[in-house]
């Protein structure tokens, strides 16, 4: 049985998602979940943030997004890149801040297509990064959040 949690499957195939692209797949969602466990820990608490982030792109939801968000943020938009220091400053400029291709990018993410690396979870090609921020100095605890924006 797979050990990604129900909770993302079910919102794809609700939304009408396919769970599988047109083209071949690289890996499998099992082995995406297995390397983000590998790499960050706390694999299983990234899919709640990701499904959020996955819909408040589609629908343009700025404040939800912004709440997903670790500041200060590091935004590169319209060939400039911004330090975006809070929730209120992302709202305000987030027409500015997100692209409507990356919204479109992300919206459209597929759990088999994230790449993951050290530096943590990338969504469409870079345009979205998100990190497992350490609670405290000792890491003992984590949350999963967007660390960087690339339109």
């Amino acid at each position: 049985m797979s050990r990604l949690p129900a909770l993302l499957l079910a919102g794809a195939v609700v939304l009408g998602a396919p769970l599988l692209s047109a083209g071949a797949i690289a890996q499998s969602e099992n082995e995406v979940y297995n390397r983000i466990e590998e790499l960050h820990g706390n694999a299983e608490a990234f899919d709640r943030p990701l499904r959020q982030l996955v819909l408040a792109m589609r629908s343009g939801d700025a404040e939800t997004i912004a709440g997903l968000a670790e500041y200060p943020l590091t935004v590169k938009a319209n060939g400039e890149t911004y330090d975006v220091e809070n929730t209120e400053d992302f709202v305000e400029n987030f027409e500015d801040l997100v692209t409507p291709e990356t919204r479109r990018a992300v919206g459209r993410q597929q759990y088999q297509d994230l790449f993951v690396n050290s530096d943590g979870v990338m969504l469409a090609d870079g345009a979205v990064w998100m990190g497992a921020v350490c609670e405290d100095n000792a890491c003992e605890d984590s949350h999963w959040a967007i660390i960087a924006i690339n339109n």
